[in-house]
């Protein structure tokens, strides 16, 4: 993972050698190799390079063509290098060393602005372009990487962090308070719906599958990756052709997210997702070995989950250790971490407020164990629900329903009670409630509000919410394909997994690549027919045919159970729980965060959870005194580092 950052001056302003000293020393906590920088009169680019694929071993980053007139800086991973060496007419002998950003730099040569829709893989990157004096820049179609900018009379810079950028004088740390109202008032695990806004006012971010230009006056956006606008059904001759083609694609995309020199590893739970990923990755690596990593709940744990949940998943996973020998297993509990004790980590590593808040003790263990075992590239199979694994069978059966298509609907869910053990007549029952329900607005249960109602009417909170189709239950959709077609849409879904994968990578040097996530392999499961995916009384069924042979059968066609993390979040609390209150009762008491928040709905919640049981660690009460401490504890971090926050913070409730 490369941390690049720059400063391009307007006028004949000369930029102070000191930026960009400030600039990189926000990245001394990285893990890199090399830092490569070219300082000029009114430009200054740098690159803390980390070396993860043999091309990027004495990679000449950030690059400047004179004779051209082009620059280009980037944190880029490209997975499509084969297609584009034809494209590109890249001589044979060229194309094993040829770098990723030099393939960057010819894609724009050719195509100009349009270049990243050729691109595949995880990238950001700004390309100067002496000519025509313009800055272009873009991020990758799920927001793997993270760029964030400023702009004010004097300069234009970008960085990866947004530590970089606070470090030059003319950059304001105030905060957004529309940004902070979305953290507080969206139930969802998202901060916000807005793609390009921080959570400082003087920040932004590049969305993902957007492109960027910048000239000394104007600033323009331009998505360029619509992915349901773009979709063209497949259509081939049976149910082999199918399989036979995702396997052929999905190799060819797993090994290209192995390229690196360093060692390989893989997040592994018993789920499909994770389970397919490793399985074709050990494939590829014939007899290498792949580090496997996998979180189980601490000793002490009792499941306390029904019985259609598995909170620990070891016995699914050592099935994948049996039918592949060559994968080196890592069970990894961090009895002595929690979400508390984890908060100022991942506020350090984040740089904001964070919801994300679950699963942070193991997933930063994990990237510590995998970074000390050298390991470049980890492995997941984190948008593999909405992809690869997709397939929910009572949302289909109940379109079958409404389509009138009578006797596949009965065909299907005779096998869809048999293989649950669940009489016919219960699953109709469900359905033909689903079909009702579907013609209203489903709310369910309302997140409490606990935003305070004054600052909630201040920032129109509210109204920009329901703007984006999110109420106070989450959202007011219906079914499974509805949300589905929601996460492709609404982009603001992708930057979560995307941040902090692209920030974990940049502190410890292990790159996550994600093949579910593989914008050829999302293409190809938009494309498939509907039946593909619940087929035979199976949801998730074209996963479960896709991996015969690749997943042991236990795993591959276990529909009773589903596993869950973090369900001893709340366990392993316990000891640090009067900790827990007593900062609870000193951020209530604490005027930086009274202008945000209800005090009083807060504490109603906080009395429900004196005495906490394990099994309310996903429950509201919980959840709202979480991202309540996680915003104290970045208010109270940011007034300690510096002055101008309190100055420019509002605290009188209006």
């Amino acid at each position: 993972m490369t941390a690049i950052t720059g400063i391009w001056s307007f006028n004949e302003w000369e930029i102070p050698v000191h930026y960009g000293d400030r600039m990189l020393q926000q990245f001394q906590g990285f893990r890199y190799d090399q830092v490569q920088t070219i300082r000029e009169r009114r430009l200054f680019l740098s690159c803390s390079l980390n070396w993860i694929t043999p091309q990027s071993m004495g990679e000449e980053i950030p690059y400047y063509n004179r004779e051209k007139g082009l620059a280009i800086i980037c944190n880029s991973i490209i997975d499509n290098r084969e297609d584009l060496y034809q494209l590109l007419n890249i001589r044979k002998y060229e194309r094993y060393m040829i770098t990723d950003s030099q393939l960057i730099l010819y894609a724009y040569e050719k195509w100009g602005e349009d270049c990243p829709r050729f691109l595949v893989g995880d990238f950001v990157f700004m390309i100067w372009n002496d000519k025509k004096q313009t800055w272009f820049g873009a991020r990758d179609f799920s927001g793997t990487r993270t760029l964030y900018f400023t702009k004010n009379a004097l300069f234009f810079s970008f960085a990866s962090t947004m530590g970089a950028l606070l470090t030059l004088p003319e950059v304001e740390d105030t905060y957004n308070e529309n940004w902070i109202a979305e953290y507080l008032a969206n139930p969802l695990t998202i901060e916000s719906v807005d793609l390009t806004s921080t959570v400082y006012q003087s920040i932004y971010q590049i969305p993902p599958s957007h492109s960027i230009t910048i000239t000394k006056h104007h600033t323009q956006f331009k998505q360029y990756c619509h992915l349901l606008e773009e979709r063209e059904p497949l259509k081939l001759k049976n149910d082999e052709q199918y399989i036979e083609a995702f396997q052929e694609l999905f190799q060819k995309v797993v090994d290209s997210k192995l390229r690196t020199f360093k060692g390989k590893g893989a997040h592994l739970s018993g789920g499909l997702d994770s389970g397919t990923v490793t399985a074709f990755a050990a494939k590829s690596l014939q007899g290498e070995p792949l580090h496997t990593f996998s979180y189980i709940p601490i000793p002490k744990f009792e499941d306390w989950t029904p019985k259609s949940r598995q909170a620990n998943e070891r016995p699914w996973i050592e099935e994948m250790l049996k039918l592949y020998p060559t994968l080196v297993p890592h069970f990894l509990s961090f009895s002595d971490r929690n979400a508390y004790t984890e908060m100022d980590e991942w506020l350090n590593v984040i740089e904001s407020p964070y919801k994300y808040f679950d699963n942070t003790y193991w997933l930063r263990g994990i990237y510590e164990q995998a970074s000390a075992l050298d390991i470049g590239i980890l492995l997941n199979g984190q948008r593999g629900n909405w992809t690869i694994s997709w397939g929910p069978a009572l949302d289909y059966y109940a379109s079958l329903l409404k389509k009138y298509r009578l006797l596949h609907f009965l065909k299907e869910t005779n096998s869809y009670s048999i293989a649950l053990g669940v009489d016919r007549k219960k699953v109709w029952s469900t359905i033909i409630n689903k079909k009702i329900r579907a013609s209203h607005v489903n709310r369910g249960h309302p997140f409490p509000q606990f935003i305070h109602p004054a600052f909630a009417r201040q920032t129109k909170v509210y109204e920009k919410l329901r703007d984006n189709g999110i109420d106070q239950a989450g959202n007011g959709l219906t079914n499974a394909y509805q949300v589905r077609e929601k996460q492709f849409n609404d982009l603001y879904y992708w930057h979560t997994t995307g941040v902090y994968g692209a920030k974990m990578a940049l502190k410890y040097g292990v790159i996550p690549r994600d093949p579910t996530d593989d914008l050829r392999v999302v293409r190809f499961c938009l494309s498939l027919p509907e039946d593909q995916f619940v087929k035979n009384g199976f949801n998730r069924a074209f996963i479960r045919r896709a991996t015969k042979g690749y997943l042991p059968n236990l795993n591959r066609l276990n529909v009773k159970s589903k596993g869950v993390q973090g369900a001893d979040g709340l366990l392993r609390l316990l000891p640090n729980w009067s900790s827990f209150l007593n900062e609870m009762e000193k951020a209530l008491n604490d005027q930086r965060i009274q202008h945000f928040i209800d005090v009083s709905v807060i504490r109603d919640h906080l009395k429900r959870i004196q005495q906490p049981q394990a099994n309310q660690v996903f429950d509201d009460d919980f959840r709202i005194a979480m991202r309540t401490l996680i915003l104290y504890r970045f208010l109270i971090k940011g007034g300690e580092t510096s002055d101008k926050n309190l100055a420019n913070t509002h605290f009188a409730r209006t």
